[in-house]
């Protein structure tokens, strides 16, 4: 009596996008810009807070650009936003971006 045989699928199934290599980590937030993204769900406002005291004592002279400036990530005008993000994170000279999700 021979061994079944079993056909393998993935279960994952084939990616339909093309992966790209990540940007280069900016090695020192010293004299840069911080731009900061969330999309005003559970605390954020309160994290950003922590994050932004904690970086200005490790990096001299490090500036941030607030969530407020660039609108909620999600909901009703999401599209929109998220459309007009690279321009407007030129146009506040944005060297790193902390994105937040709540969670």
């Amino acid at each position: 009596m021979s061994e079944p045989i079993y056909e393998v699928v993935w279960p994952l199934g084939k990616a339909v996008y093309e992966t790209i290599p990540l940007a280069k980590r900016t090695p020192d937030l010293s004299g840069k810009t911080v731009c900061e993204l969330w999309e005003w769900l559970f605390r954020g406002d309160e994290m950003f807070d922590i994050l932004r005291e904690s970086l200005s004592k490790r990096y001299k002279g490090v500036k941030f650009v607030g969530y407020e400036v660039f609108g909620n990530t999600h909901g009703s005008h999401e599209a929109r936003i998220v459309a007009a993000l690279p321009e407007l994170l030129r146009q506040k000279g944005c060297d790193a971006v902390i994105s937040a999700v709540g969670a």
